[in-house]
């Protein structure tokens, strides 16, 4: 299975820079993608089940604003909308999909660079969404998460640490959260392959940051641990230029 993630930065302005013709010659089994900022109304969906998806969406309550999707090969058995907490719901932020032996969830997690009140949000967020997991993964063990954490873990997942060490998605206390997290029992897939620095899922459209390489790795597939035999590889996806973050892929038997 092929699993990709991809905050696509508005789903419109992503497919008016190709991104049907990359789902088609990636042909992703599950592709998450956060930050799709409409409803499936707005973008029209006869081009995705021409490609042979199921689609699901749950966008946010503001227009043009956040949201989640994901399109699959294969029908789940169930489909999950949302956390259950409303004003994190009212933001479009979680969504999953079950098979028999797998879910998958597309997560987007709030930003906190606006300033001290969306910070604020995006600690009792990380807070109330670890609670969340911990509660989901009494009944749904083999999960993944995909999506953008916008937090960078470790030095290595940043390009200048030191300049960006009291920036928001690289706090301490978020960065120490990341930790935590996955230490309750999650792989960082990508990091599980791949230990070279300089690789990075996020680039701001500010002074050329892209050709420079001067990004941010904040995009991840986090795997339960018991999950680990079953992975086999994971890639970022560097060459996709349809927002200024890019796809992360996992591949799992």
């Amino acid at each position: 299975m092929r699993i990709i993630t991809y905050n696509v930065n508005g789903i419109r302005a992503a497919m008016g820079h190709g991104l049907l013709d990359w789902i088609r010659a990636t042909n992703p089994d599950v592709l998450c993608l956060q930050e799709v900022k409409a409803t499936p109304e707005q973008v029209g969906v006869f081009e995705f089940e021409e490609l042979g998806y199921h689609h699901y969406w749950y966008p946010a309550q503001k227009k043009g604003y956040s949201g989640v999707a994901i399109f699959s090969k294969k029908e789940p058995k169930n489909v999950v909308y949302g956390c259950g907490i409303k004003h994190y719901d009212d933001e479009g932020r979680v969504l999953r999909i079950d098979f028999d032996d797998i879910s998958i969830m597309s997560v987007y997690h709030p930003s906190g660079s606006s300033g001290d009140l969306r910070q604020g949000f995006k600690m009792k967020w990380l807070s109330d969404f670890n609670h969340y997991i911990s509660e989901l993964r009494k009944t749904h063990n083999n999960l993944i998460l995909c999506g953008d954490f916008n937090i960078c873990h470790k030095a290595i997942d940043i390009h200048n640490p030191k300049s960006n060490a009291n920036t928001s998605g690289f706090l301490p206390e978020e960065r120490e959260w990341m930790e935590q997290f996955i230490n309750t029992g999650f792989i960082d897939t990508f990091r599980h392959f791949n230990q070279e620095p300089h690789q990075y899922s996020w680039w701001s459209y500010r002074a050329g940051s892209r050709s420079k390489n001067l990004g941010w790795r904040i995009d991840y597939n986090l795997a339960s641990n018991n999950l680990a035999a079953r992975l086999r590889r994971s890639v970022i996806l560097a060459d996709a230029v349809h927002s200024d973050h890019c796809p992360v892929l996992l591949e799992i038997e």
